[in-house]
């Protein structure tokens, strides 16, 4: 089973959906921002995808809403992208308990 995490309104997204279709994969679509991940699956995400909750923070928005403070724990960080998704890195691509950001889009090939 494979599950995009994923923004219509992205582009990378977008093609990252596409490049999933073209190799023949029809993955889950999660419109994450409708339906964002809990805190428990975001942790599952970045375990998958071996990098703490910064690595998957968007720098600019993270800004934004306050969460740029080196200093704030890592289950805090998680649950504010929990409850403000907007803050979280897109697409990700989970595959057969592999994961992958789609930055560039090509990076998904490498977990298929």
């Amino acid at each position: 089973m494979t599950t995009i995490y994923h923004n219509p309104r992205c582009s990378k997204s977008r093609q990252t959906l596409a490049l999933l279709v073209e190799n023949g994969i029809e993955p889950e679509v999660i419109e994450y921002l409708e339906a964002p991940p809990s805190a428990a699956e975001l942790k599952k995400i970045l375990t998958l995808l071996g990098i703490g909750p910064r690595g998957l923070l968007r720098k600019n928005e993270a800004k934004d809403a306050g969460l740029d403070d080196p200093n704030m724990a890592d289950d805090a960080l998680i649950d504010a992208m929990a409850a403000n998704p907007v803050v979280i890195e897109r697409p990700i691509v989970v595959h057969n308990g592999r994961a992958a950001l789609g930055r560039p889009p090509e990076s998904v090939l490498d977990i298929l």
